[in-house]
């Protein structure tokens, strides 16, 4: 069977043709419209982000105070990638696959994807203080909970478990990115953000924005923490979150996709 017949069909050896090629034009023009905003929306999209993500952690420290189970906790901390994905706001590990897709498809620049994701992350953490202050300050009574999940990460030494629980928590987002991306189903794409954040917080992952919340809860609190500890763990996390997300997912979907890369490349 020749290219042309095969497209014609619409299916390849596994999944179809068409299928891939709509999931990849989704993902360069997504990805391409990130990377062309404006310093300001990254900003306020990224400070929404960071307030989502933060009322999430609300209904995790909720569960956990009352229930010490943390795959418990898990599952309530899905309220908010779900907000996140209602609300079209963004975490900084939700830039790891269509950016860089359309970075490499020549249809936006490396300097434009930094500014993406120092903006986002900046804002996340930013966003995420100010409502974990509010949090810490309407619930005092879930200080110990706060300091012990703090100190689960900021006592972590950078060994090999570290790394893998860094990488581990990029790889997550970056699929949940995928998976959102590959159905047009409301439904699906809720039910993808539960399972991500069943794995995320339910099994203490390490996430840049989500555990550094978590970390300046504590602080807030008064605990035994300070943010040289948050900054000891943070830059190792962050360089291990984007080398699972662009890494395990983002480069093999784009090696999956070789030929629409490059007809993409050719026609920019």
């Amino acid at each position: 069977m020749t290219e042309q017949q095969r497209r014609s069909i619409g299916r390849n050896d596994g999944p179809l043709e068409s299928e891939l090629e709509d999931s990849f034009d989704v993902i360069v023009t997504e990805g391409a419209e990130r990377l062309h905003r404006t310093v300001r929306t990254v900003v306020i999209t990224g400070l929404f982000g960071g307030i989502e993500v933060a009322l999430g952690i609300m209904a995790m420290l909720a569960v956990l105070h009352e229930t010490g189970n943390h795959l418990l906790a898990g599952l309530a901390f899905s309220i908010g990638l779900i907000a996140i994905f209602l609300a079209h706001s963004e975490l900084f590990t939700e830039d790891f696959l269509m950016p860089v897709a359309a970075v490499v498809s020549r249809n936006g620049s490396v300097g434009q994807l930094a500014k993406l994701w120092v903006g986002t992350l900046a804002a996340n953490l930013v966003g995420g203080w100010a409502i974990m202050w509010i949090i810490t300050r309407a619930f005092p009574e879930w200080s110990d909970v706060l300091s012990e999940s703090a100190h689960h990460f900021v006592d972590a030494p950078l060994a090999l478990q570290s790394i893998c629980l860094a990488v581990l928590g990029g790889a997550t987002m970056t699929l949940l990115t995928r998976m959102q991306q590959g159905t047009q189903s409301d439904v699906a794409k809720i039910v993808a953000a539960v399972g991500a954040a069943f794995l995320l917080a339910g099994l203490q992952l390490f996430h840049s924005v989500l555990d550094s919340l978590i970390i300046f809860g504590a602080i807030e609190t008064g605990a035994d923490v300070s943010y040289l500890d948050w900054l000891n763990w943070f830059w190792y996390t962050t360089l291990f979150n984007i080398i699972g997300g662009v890494v395990l997912v983002t480069a093999l979907r784009l090696l999956r996709t070789k030929e629409l890369v490059e007809e993409e490349r050719a026609e920019g």
